[in-house]
């Protein structure tokens, strides 16, 4: 697999990966959406977390991106004033796939600002990485996120019982979606906008 961009432009975003100085947004974002983020997903029941804690979250995502181990990005303001979201490209699925993980922040929620990332990014991992298929999963009540998939072409496969806990450990059921690589050039996801550069700003999309 090519290792992804580290900056991608969409037409409303900025989607980059982290850098340290990104703490204090990144924990505005996410502390100003707590109760958007803690019914789907189980991460933000330990929020809100310390800014240290943070800059030493965003040094360790920061060197699995460089280290070809995981994608984490952030999803900015065109000027990156502040974060709307995050998004990433994980590795947790197969040597010649990737899952896109997402969440939008409260006030950017019912924009499309999800759809319009993860399309970019479908696209980036199958242009770019090369990959033969991509995974999104939700929480079978998150209909918001069930919607992005949905958008992109990508095909319900099958809704997984109990594979997620609660903070109370009460089990939950996944939605899991996924699109192939030759049923991509036919997707809404293939007709993404966007420019992709790499860690040298060289443009590779």
């Amino acid at each position: 697999m090519n290792t992804p961009p580290y900056h991608i432009v969409t037409p409303r975003t900025v989607v980059r990966c982290y850098n340290p100085a990104d703490a204090e947004a990144l924990h505005a974002a996410i502390v100003e959406s707590l109760e958007h983020l803690r019914p789907s997903l189980p991460w933000a029941h330990a929020e809100p977390q310390s800014l240290d804690w943070r800059i030493a979250w965003l040094r360790n995502a920061r060197a699995k991106f460089d280290r070809d181990e995981d994608f984490s990005y952030g999803i900015f303001a065109p000027d990156e004033s502040r974060i709307l979201g995050a998004m990433g490209l994980h590795t947790r699925v197969s040597p010649d796939g990737l899952e896109i993980g997402y969440w939008v922040s409260a006030r950017e929620a019912g924009k499309g600002i999800a759809t319009e990332v993860a399309a970019a990014l479908t696209r980036v991992a199958f242009e770019v990485c090369g990959i033969r298929w991509m995974r999104i999963r939700c929480d079978i009540d998150n209909l918001a996120s069930a919607a992005v998939p949905r958008k992109l072409g990508y095909t319900h496969e099958a809704t997984l019982r109990g594979r997620r806990l609660t903070e109370t450990g009460a089990p939950r059921d996944l939605m899991e979606w996924s699109l192939f690589r030759e049923d991509f050039p036919a997707s809404p996801a293939a007709r993404a906008e966007l420019e992709a550069f790499d860690a040298a700003g060289r443009r590779v999309l």
